[in-house]
């Protein structure tokens, strides 16, 4: 299978310029207290600021702002310093989310299927999950919300806690993939409306109280793979046509 994945950065997550600026910073952080405390207390520097005989004020106010600093400074460039790698590998786990379910399975279905990810439809409605396209036309692909993000399930809205800690209400999942389905399929039939090409819609989940519709299917993980071998081939759709539409996907990435 042809992976097409799209280089738009997700809203919410960290980009690689961020990643490796909290490396460098606190890498030099943490070398310039290692540094520091080498030349404290390795060397003379503290002997400078000790005075032989009586000390005057100034003396002992210069003594005093030195062993201040010898005392805070390492430890203080080297504490920031390792909070900025910690960060910096937070971010890292971050972007490493797992596959999407498609992308998952994808050395396991045949050459003639290709899975875009993040597709952004032309009127920016909406930006697919996933969108496969095959012998049989298409399909958007999309998951349920985490069930620890699950507040309440309704016929027609779920209430789900996002990133923010706070509750929002989205469309029923598999009524939104439905939708999605169709403006697919209204996006595709303004390029060659003579021929109209099939999309399906599939939610990915294990949540057992919810069940398909007539206009989506609901699959667990293990099912993506049969359930896209089991869509009928549809006859108009042939090679050539596939790769205009690839062509197509591809210039909205």
């Amino acid at each position: 299978m042809q992976v097409i994945a799209s280089e738009r950065p997700v809203a919410g997550l960290p980009s690689r310029f961020d990643i490796v600026r909290a490396i460098v910073v606190g890498g030099l952080l943490v070398v310039g207290a290692t540094v520091l405390g080498i030349l404290v207390f390795s060397t003379e520097f503290l002997g400078q600021f000790t005075p032989s005989g009586r000390a005057n004020a100034t003396q002992l106010a210069a003594g005093a702002l030195a062993w201040t600093f010898a005392l805070t400074a390492p430890a203080g460039f080297g504490l920031v310093g390792l909070v900025r790698l910690g960060s910096a590998f937070e971010r890292y786990a971050a972007r490493r989310r797992p596959p999407t379910p498609v992308v998952a399975i994808a050395r396991t279905v045949a050459d003639d299927h290709a899975v875009a990810t993040r597709v952004r439809l032309p009127d920016g409605s909406r930006i697919l999950p996933e969108l496969v396209i095959g012998p049989f036309g298409a399909a958007v692909i999309e998951e349920l919300p985490p069930p620890g993000a699950v507040i309440s399930r309704g016929p027609r809205s779920w209430e789900v806690r996002l990133a923010d800690g706070k509750g929002h209400l989205i469309d029923h999942p598999l009524e939104r993939a439905a939708r999605d389905a169709e403006r697919v399929r209204t996006w595709f039939a303004s390029d060659d409306s003579d021929r109209v090409v099939k999309v399906y819609a599939a939610v990915v989940g294990t949540d057992p109280s919810v069940g398909r519709t007539p206009s989506c299917a609901y699959i667990s993980p293990d099912q993506v793979g049969p359930w896209l071998a089991s869509l009928p081939p549809q006859r108009s759709f042939d090679a050539d046509r596939r790769e205009r539409v690839i062509k197509l996907v591809r210039a909205t990435l």
